[in-house]
């Protein structure tokens, strides 16, 4: 992993970018993960919820109406029963009862033996001297008391569910009963109570009787049908009040809420496909999503234009890192602002290893550029104030000095006192020579001076001066050491620095076959 990151050079503000595009990626995924699980959960509860309300709301509703037409019924036995014998009344009672609140589709009044005795409406065309045997007016007339059929096939060849009241007189023999009928495949109660269009996100409405037949539906085509292969069909007729996700007979995934209706023993079932739930779902997950990328975007913004402010003391430093033998590092160094600590501890050890550094260039220069025996610089140190003061165009002059007989001295009393006389002269030279002279050792007992002087007398004085000094040196074992000088001027002599070298040796051999311990320029 090191390997690949090295590879790809990332800096610290890529690393931060990177860091965050990751998270944010990773947040934004699980959120959206988890705003779908929430809504989705959230929408099927409410779903489930406002369903069962809704048809709690209507079952209660539908109990009360079959209440009110059981005792609109009741009434009319009531009054039937005082006078059962008047075909007149039974007319007017029937022809009353169908259409004062248009709650029936039919309304029958059958005697004992079965026979209608009277109907409405008229277009029903039923005979009085037949006794009738369907389910509802047997049911019915077996019963002798408050009655309400399951749907059954009518004479007539209508789906129907007969309500009846038993007609009793005032001694309380039983005459017959007075019904009233409702055509579940026409328009009916039920289908005023129940929206026959489609409710919001193509939820609907249906009812089930006693034994799981369809007795209303949106769809007219299957009312009659008997339910089938549908997931909590059990539950709703074992719960009576609730609500369940199941799949209906169709295969369809529905949220349902479920009550029945007490009076009649029917189950209302409300309820919405989860397809079209999901639907509305991935819409709100949509926008928000899209809300909450457009705020993950907005921070990735702030978080891209921080990074850089973040990163970039720190970038400088690591680039003046590599810097460090540059001579102006350390005030750049310094003008890195410290705004948080991890920079401000790099700032410091950054300028702690500067500083080292440079003393350690410093120190390694000057054992590079000087002799280590005289301490006086060598022929490179020489070379690099000898380009100074020729880039910067000032006059110098150069002193090329010997000591006489200096092979003798090394054959005759040793090396150490050859490094003595050395060290003596190198000594005399950096007390006679002012600090703005260079003062070199390019050999043996060969020594330099660049003196920054145009004026012959000015070098000629301090060669003298040296001369008679370094004379009046006696060494007890030695004896008298002296010194033979040869100056030429740069640019006076000549223009070449190298020529004016040559020219600076040259009168440093005429000294010495003039008797040496002499100056010649």
């Amino acid at each position: 992993m090191k390997q690949i990151l090295l590879a790809l050079k990332l800096n610290l503000r890529k690393l931060i970018l990177i860091s965050i595009i990751i998270s944010v990626s990773c947040l934004f995924i699980v959120s959206v993960f988890i705003l779908n699980y929430v809504i989705k959960d959230q929408l099927i509860q409410n779903s489930l919820l406002v369903n069962v309300k809704y048809a709690s709301k209507v079952a209660n509703s539908a109990d009360q109406h079959f209440d009110d037409m059981l005792k609109e019924l009741k009434y009319s036995a009531d009054l039937l029963g005082q006078d059962f014998s008047n075909p007149q009344l039974i007319q007017q009672e029937a022809k009353r009862l169908k259409n004062q609140s248009n709650k029936f589709n039919s309304l029958l009044i059958v005697d004992k033996q079965g026979r209608v005795i009277s109907f409405a409406p008229q277009s029903l065309n039923l005979s009085p001297h037949i006794s009738y045997k369907s389910v509802g007016i047997v049911e019915s007339l077996k019963h002798k008391s408050t009655y309400i059929s399951p749907p059954y096939w009518s004479i007539r060849h209508n789906l129907v569910v007969l309500l009846s009241q038993p007609i009793y007189d005032q001694n309380k023999n039983y005459l017959g009963m007075v019904g009233g009928t409702i055509y579940l495949q026409k328009n009916n109660l039920i289908q005023k109570m129940l929206s026959t269009e489609y409710d919001f996100k193509k939820s609907y409405m249906y009812v089930i009787d006693q034994e799981n037949r369809i007795i209303f539906h949106p769809d007219p085509s299957r009312i009659g049908e008997k339910i089938i292969n549908n997931t909590g069909l059990d539950y709703m007729t074992r719960t009576r009040m609730g609500s369940v996700r199941l799949i209906n007979s169709r295969g369809v995934e529905n949220l349902a809420g479920f009550a029945d209706i007490p009076s009649v023993n029917w189950i209302i079932v409300s309820q919405q496909p989860t397809e079209e739930l999901f639907k509305q779902a991935n819409d709100i997950l949509l926008k928000v999503s899209v809300g909450i990328l457009i705020f993950y975007l907005f921070i990735f913004f702030i978080v891209w234009r921080m990074s850089r402010f973040i990163s970039s003391p720190l970038n400088s430093l690591a680039k003046m890192a590599s810097m460090l033998n540059q001579p102006d590092i350390q005030d750049k160094i310094k003008q890195v602002d410290p705004w948080y600590f991890e920079v401000l501890k790099f700032r410091t050890s950054l300028l702690l290893s500067s500083q080292t550094f440079s003393e350690k260039i410093t120190e390694l220069r000057h054992h590079v550029n000087t002799d280590p025996l005289t301490g006086l610089y060598n022929r490179r140190g020489m070379q690099i104030f000898l380009k100074e003061l020729v880039s910067l165009g000032r006059s110098f002059a150069v002193l090329a000095i010997d000591i006489d007989f200096f092979k003798n001295v090394n054959d005759s009393y040793g090396h150490d006192q050859g490094d003595a006389v050395l060290k003596t002269l190198a000594s005399l030279m950096k007390n006679n020579f002012r600090d703005e002279d260079i003062c070199c050792r390019t050999g043996g007992e060969e020594f330099i001076v660049l003196m920054t002087t145009s004026d012959p007398k000015v070098a000629y004085n301090a060669a003298e001066r040296l001369r008679k000094t370094m004379e009046s040196s006696n060494s007890n074992t030695i004896g008298t050491i002296t010194l033979s000088i040869g100056i030429a001027f740069w640019p006076k002599s000549s223009t070449d620095v190298s020529e004016v070298f040559k020219m600076a040796d040259n009168k440093l051999y005429q000294a010495k076959n003039s008797g040496r311990n002499c100056i010649r320029y």
